[in-house]
């Protein structure tokens, strides 16, 4: 496993630690004064939201390498199905192309998917994963098209009614053998895989060239805000050692991406502090 101890270049920042991904939140730093940041610090990658790159996407990702730093993604994709996707299969996959044509313009390596809740009065997580799977595999061949993996990302299983029906590993795993395209991936995050028993198993299935991501945060004992009250690494119950280890034993050694949702705490503080915080917590409990 990797001693990032005396060595954080392996860290990257996805902007919405410092709540810019969400109306009301954050400081509103601009993307260059965050590359700039995170460049001075060592970050070696940068993750955005398609709200903060509008149509600037050649620029900022040209910004970004002339900083130093790898766009090590961009988040996200529309939801697919469920309560939260946009109305029609046709706007769907438009967004969708949308998504992953702004991925390629500004030179991320991969564009997350999170798939969506179950297909509203369907009741089944089965057959709203069979739609995620037609939905991703149409939209394979655009991806390599345009040199972008696409990264499908479970996550907690309390986020399966609205946010996505992909809640395991190892479904994700199987949508990745289903659809046999090397285009697609799997991200996996701490929040979301912390307390999953099989993870080292699924991820020898799935191999190091199948990981697009590594996801850091931490599971606080005592949330309060399933979806906006993450915690810095070192601050819950998840073993984050552990757990990377799982992923590099897979065979991954990319990056590892600092993503924290935390509108009562940390979008609340300086973000140069949480920059700060990032590094050392990174390089002493990760």
């Amino acid at each position: 496993m990797r001693d990032f101890s005396h060595d954080h270049s392996a860290l990257a920042l996805n902007t919405a630690t410092l709540g810019h991904n969400v109306d009301g939140h954050g400081a509103g730093w601009a993307p260059e004064r965050i590359i700039d940041a995170c460049a001075e610090r060592g970050f070696g990658g940068i993750v955005f939201w398609r709200r903060e790159i509008g149509g600037r996407a050649v620029e900022i990702g040209e910004r970004a390498r002339a900083a130093g730093l790898e766009v090590c993604g961009l988040c996200r994709s529309p939801f697919l199905v469920g309560p939260l996707a946009l109305p029609s299969r046709q706007a769907v996959m438009d967004d969708f192309r949308a998504s992953i044509d702004m991925a390629a313009a500004l030179g991320a390596s991969c564009l997350t998917i999170c798939v969506g809740g179950v297909i509203e009065g369907s009741h089944s997580m089965r057959e709203s994963l069979r739609r995620v799977a037609d939905l991703v595999a149409e939209a394979v061949p655009h991806a390599a098209q345009a040199g972008v993996s696409l990264a499908l990302e479970p996550l907690h299983p309390v986020y399966g009614g609205n946010r996505s029906c992909l809640v395991t590993v190892r479904d994700a795993v199987d949508m990745c053998e289903a659809i046999a395209d090397p285009v697609l991936k799997v991200a996996v995050d701490v929040y979301h895989v912390w307390w999953d028993l099989s993870l080292p198993e699924q991820l020898r299935r799935l191999g190091g060239s199948g990981i697009a991501g590594y996801h850091l945060c931490d599971w606080l004992a005592d949330t309060r805000d399933v979806l906006l009250d993450r915690g810095m690494m070192g601050d819950g119950v998840a073993d984050l050692r552990a757990i990377r280890r799982a992923v590099e034993d897979a065979g991954y050694a990319g990056y590892c991406e600092v993503e924290i949702f935390s509108a009562a705490n940390w979008w609340k503080r300086d973000p140069a502090d949480v920059l700060d915080i990032c590094v050392e917590r990174f390089r002493t409990h990760c």
